[in-house]
């Protein structure tokens, strides 16, 4: 048997390279079912990022649906989400570049159906009855001011009608199954839709138009997720009235709960059409929620309220979509990266249509992911994922302890997983140990722990990041002179206030991050344009809180390393914002980086830049903390760096 070799953590070969998390890995998204047809979307960044759709026929054929040149993606919202649905074999998609609405069967051309103006589209239903479109419509055709949002009606020839105006944004219009009546969700600012929505229901009139609509749940203080219509024309939908997003059913003009247990059935609603439950039937809804971090699927009779668990071994499931006898989602465990899978709800097997990956790696270099709970700030606890380094070809010399990257997850109304993500093994396997935190404001733990962030975002993030670097620290697990932390967008602001404000981390890699609170406040874009009122205050009413916890402002207390990553097209983090951060510390002689990408946004998709971007980042940590990289990286400017 052969021993291991001793080296020093960080130095470590690893087999998971960069070439192989992005030359062959693909992001694996939105899911439809068309009779016995199975498509889903397919985000590739060896094709600079492109988003495709694909078919799985019954006979097991999969092909790509889009065409070259054509990029499945809409920008409601500027995050998008439900960018395309399928209708007797007929495709109906946006395309990114124009975002118009296109229609595609297989093997034609799309056709333009929208005209070349400044609207986008998303979140649509096929009318039957009528032969049209309903989605949510988002017209940015007045310069300087906020985009308009409504429910309108497409025809297949290129007309159009306003169905539902007034509200500040609109999702998830879903027809009942006789075509008679719409559900919708609307909310206003400033609540962001994890805050507060409002769930309508509206006749359709012979003219196509609404009538007699009315508000049936819903409100400021209470958010509802995915609405939907069984095939016998009732509607649910899921409520956090509770206190955790629960299942529910408006029948007879009554509202009754067919679930009530201390586990989120619903996820913040970043993008449209997220789904995390199905009809199987009209009495059987087929289901997935959390507790504590792990996702469960189920089966729900609706007419008894029963919740049966089904077998599978995944612990991260969404995007549930069904049809009579079968199920078919995302799904990921801490050692499958996602797949498409389909369930057979008969005799319980799985079967995987398409993994985000075909690469397999030796359990022996994947380090296991142990979920956490530590104190933290006010005798509060709070929730992590640890990842201790793990190589089965190294050891450490004794009495070293290992590097430790703490990640803050963007958002900051989101949350971590256990699934498997070589992004995350790609550290420990060269032996660097990460805690994945999922800080208070994090979804998946109820609605208490999703407000704990309420006017105390840059605070309670922050000292979440920190204790728990700390009792990792205390636990001797990781070097106490060698913690770094690492975040994107919203974990951007809470890696650079960590390093600003506190004193706990050596070292700090900012993705996009946010800087400047006030520019953010003026800056970003209307789906983002409020949600400072409810993180840190009114603007600019309270004006003073926003400077206090912007890290711009007090670049004097910053006396660490940062490298800085930077999507020069981003809408939501503006370049400037980085560039000034950048300029700071160079101007007080602390090392810094800062990589540029162009033609990138709010998230990296381009193959070429996810892989320099992490080897930048690993660059970066061997030369402020001393050690040797087994691989050759193209060095990144670090400057003042003696």
């Amino acid at each position: 048997m052969i021993q291991p070799e001793v080296a020093t953590y960080g130095s470590w070969k690893s087999p998971i390279t960069t070439d192989l998390i992005t030359a062959r890995t693909i992001g694996l998204g939105q899911i439809v079912l068309d009779g016995e047809d199975i498509y889903w979307s397919e985000l590739r960044p060896s094709e600079q990022g492109r988003t495709v759709v694909v078919r799985r026929s019954p006979n097991n054929q999969i092909q790509d649906v889009t065409s070259a040149g054509f990029n499945v993606r809409t920008r409601v919202h500027e995050y998008g989400g439900n960018s395309f649905f399928v209708v007797d074999g007929t495709v109906y998609f946006s395309n990114f570049a124009d975002q118009r609405i296109y229609r595609q069967n297989v093997n034609t051309q799309p056709q333009p159906i929208t005209p070349e103006v400044p609207v986008r589209y998303a979140d649509g239903v096929f009318d039957r009855q009528r032969q049209r479109i309903i989605c949510v419509s988002e017209d940015h055709s007045i310069t300087g001011h906020e985009p308009t949002n409504t429910l309108v009606s497409l025809g297949l020839e290129g007309d159009s009608q306003q169905l539902v105006s007034g509200d500040d944004f609109y999702a998830s219009p879903r027809l009942s199954p006789d075509g008679s009546r719409l559900a919708w969700l609307a909310w206003n600012h400033p609540n962001m839709p994890w805050d507060g929505t409002q769930l309508w229901v509206g006749e359709i009139l012979g003219d196509g138009s609404l009538g007699n609509s009315q508000q049936i749940a819903g409100g400021v203080n209470e958010s509802i997720f995915q609405p939907e219509w069984s095939s016998d024309g009732r509607l649910y939908f899921i409520s956090d009235r509770t206190g955790w997003w629960n299942l529910y059913r408006w029948q007879d003009g009554e509202i009754q709960a067919l679930t009530q247990i201390e586990a989120e059935f619903g996820r913040p609603q970043w993008l449209l059409g997220m789904s995390t439950y199905a009809f199987e039937s009209a009495n059987r809804i087929i289901c997935t929620y959390t507790q504590n971090g792990i996702w469960y699927l189920a089966s729900l009779d609706t007419t008894t309220s029963q919740l049966k668990l089904l077998p599978t071994p995944y612990t991260d499931i969404s995007g549930i979509q069904a049809s009579p006898g079968r199920v078919v989602f995302r799904a990921s465990s801490p050692t499958e990266l996602t797949s498409i899978v389909q369930f057979d709800l008969a005799t319980e097997k799985l079967e995987v249509l398409r993994r985000s990956s075909d690469v397999t790696i030796d359990p022996g270099y994947l380090s296991v992911p142990q979920p956490i709970e530590y104190p933290t700030a006010n005798g509060q606890t709070a929730y992590a994922i640890f990842y201790p380094p793990q190589n089965r070809d190294y050891t450490a010399p004794n009495h070293e302890k290992p590097p430790l990257i703490v990640k803050s997850h963007g958002g900051p109304t989101a949350s971590t997983s256990s699934s498997l993500s070589f992004s995350i093994q790609y550290w420990t396997s060269r032996g660097i140990a990460v805690l994945d935190v999922n800080y208070g404001g994090s979804t998946g733990y109820g609605r208490e722990y999703r407000q704990r962030l309420n006017g105390q975002w840059g605070i309670v993030d922050v000292d979440d990041c920190v204790f728990g670097a700390l009792y990792l620290v205390e636990q001797g697990l990781v070097d106490g002179e060698r913690l770094a932390i690492s975040g994107g967008s919203a974990g951007g602001y809470t890696t650079l206030c960590a390093l600003t404000f506190r004193n706990t981390f050596k070292a700090g890699a900012s993705y996009y991050g946010v800087s400047d609170l006030e520019a953010l406040a003026r800056d970003t874009h209307k789906f983002e344009s409020r949600y400072l009122d409810g993180l840190i205050g009114a603007y600019p009413e309270q004006r003073q809180i926003y400077q206090q916890r912007s890290p711009i402002n007090f670049t004097d207390n910053l006396n660490c390393p940062v490298i800085f990553f930077q999507g020069l097209e981003d809408k939501i983090v503006p370049p400037n914002q980085t560039e000034a951060m950048v300029t700071a510390l160079r101007s007080k002689g602390v090392p810094v980086a800062y990589v540029p990408f162009a033609g990138e946004q709010h998230g990296f998709r381009k193959a070429e830049n996810i892989k320099k971007s992490l080897e930048a980042e690993l660059y970066f940590y061997s030369r402020i903390f001393s050690f040797e990289l087994y691989e050759s990286i193209e060095p990144v400017i670090i400057e003042n760096l003696g």
